[in-house]
């Protein structure tokens, strides 16, 4: 009785930081203030929930579940043990989460498979979530998406199972109405990135394309790699380079390249041999929608050198702000 009573006072204590509808049932006493839990809500005791979040109708949240701050949840969503929410998030209308990928009744697993939704990420109505994923920061998941896999960060997934069809706040690096220049270096919104027409002659024994180090590659190449037989789900790069400058040439099929400075996004279609793209070091760089038949050469100024990646997009923020 008396862990009880213990257990009343304490929500009671907490009652004036946050809005409760009467109808809902709030059991934690771990609410952030300015937060809102509107009708016929629902909160265990182990859940954490963060300031000034809007908890809309007929939502149920489990005991291990942590929601950051400023999170909007919207109608109809259950959030099960192990779910991790960070700041910042939408969930739209009835998005669905799972934890356990083999459910039976009456037989849950040693433990629930983690979820992460990260900082800034939004979930569309009717998305369904399977367990284990983790969305990164900035994503956005598209209404009805089913989710199978990690979600990397500012991608857009629609579809089931979802799919990469843009990135959020990557501007194209030509408008359809705009013309391509024959050759020549093409000037981006991303800095010292180069979006180079390399030259091409035809005659009747077919096409010739042609760069010159110190000309169109503006390094001196001193390794080059292929990446081909790439799945069209799947993303490469994710990382920038301390001091190693690139080309790339998707010599066959097409490739689409989302560049990064950290302050500005550019994407890039690859769909020619006669298409380069220089990307310098200190350069966000996200490879996808790679076609089944695409080959993409890659020149780059220096040999293999694990210590030369940044893999962390916050890390890269923080040595761009540096400078």
């Amino acid at each position: 009785m008396r862990k009880r009573k213990d257990a009343k006072l304490d929500l009671k204590n907490i009652a004036v930081a946050f809005f409760q509808h009467t109808t809902a049932i709030v059991e934690t006493g771990c609410v952030g203030e300015g937060t809102r839990i509107w009708a016929f809500a629902h909160v265990l005791p182990g859940a954490k929930i963060g300031r000034y979040c809007n908890i809309c109708d007929h939502t149920f949240i489990e005991n291990d579940v942590v929601i950051g701050d400023r999170v909007t949840i919207k109608c109809g969503v259950q959030l099960w043990d192990g779910l991790r929410v960070e700041d910042d998030v939408f969930i739209g209308p009835n998005a669905t989460f799972t934890n356990d990928s083999f459910p039976r009744s009456g037989q849950q697993p040693p433990r629930f498979l983690p979820t992460i939704v990260k900082k800034g990420a939004s979930i569309g109505a009717n998305a369904t979530i399977l367990p284990g994923v983790t969305i990164e920061e900035n994503a956005m998941v598209g209404a009805g998406t089913v989710v199978t896999r990690n979600v990397p960060r500012n991608a857009i997934v629609v579809g089931n199972p979802g799919q990469i069809v843009s990135y959020a706040g990557a501007q194209r690096a030509e408008p359809p109405s705009v013309p391509r220049v024959e050759t020549g270096p093409g000037q981006t919104q991303v800095e010292g990135v180069i979006l180079q027409r390399l030259p091409k002659e035809s005659d009747l024994r077919g096409m010739l394309s042609f760069g010159e180090v110190g000309r169109q590659v503006p390094f001196e190449v001193k390794r080059y790699f292929l990446v081909f037989e790439v799945p069209t789900e799947q993303v490469r790069g994710e990382h920038a380079h301390r001091t190693l400058h690139q080309f790339l040439i998707c010599v066959h099929g097409r490739c689409r390249v989302v560049a990064d400075d950290g302050s500005h996004r550019q994407e890039f279609l690859l769909d020619s041999p006669h298409i380069g793209l220089y990307l310098p070091p200190m350069t966000w760089a996200v490879q996808y929608k790679y076609s089944r038949d695409a080959v993409l050469l890659a020149l780059a100024s220096g040999p293999y050198d694990a210590a030369d990646y940044i893999r962390d997009y916050a890390e890269f923020l923080a040595l761009k702000t540096q400078g």
